[in-house]
């Protein structure tokens, strides 16, 4: 009875020792691998950072520019206040075109490639 349960105790757990574990070669290959695909997303997420950035800027130079002629309207200087929210507006809204636009990079960043 005794032999029966180790038996019963041994033989899965030489089963399990027999498995195959990967060698060195392959290792190193799924290392490389993944220092490529680091320093892609690392790439994506520069390039994400900078257009952000200059959304943001844009963005900001737009709405300044919005305010600053909707504070002119009805003063003396109407017509160029008029010129300004039409301008101002148009610019921030590229402004956030771009900043949007800047996310399709962190979208690639955590895909992988085929």
């Amino acid at each position: 009875m005794r032999f029966l349960i180790c038996l019963l105790f041994l033989v899965p757990s030489s089963l399990f020792a027999q498995q195959a574990t990967p060698n060195e070669e392959d290792l190193k290959k799924q290392i490389l691998e993944l220092n490529q695909r680091m320093d892609q997303v690392q790439l994506n997420l520069t390039a994400s950072e900078k257009k952000f950035k200059r959304g943001i800027l844009v963005a900001t130079i737009g709405y300044t520019l919005t305010i600053t002629g909707g504070l002119m309207l009805g003063r003396s200087n109407d017509q160029l206040g008029q010129a300004l929210l039409i301008t101002g507006g148009v610019t921030g809204a590229v402004g956030t075109v771009l900043m949007v636009d800047s996310f399709k990079f962190l979208g690639r960043a955590g895909k992988r490639k085929k």
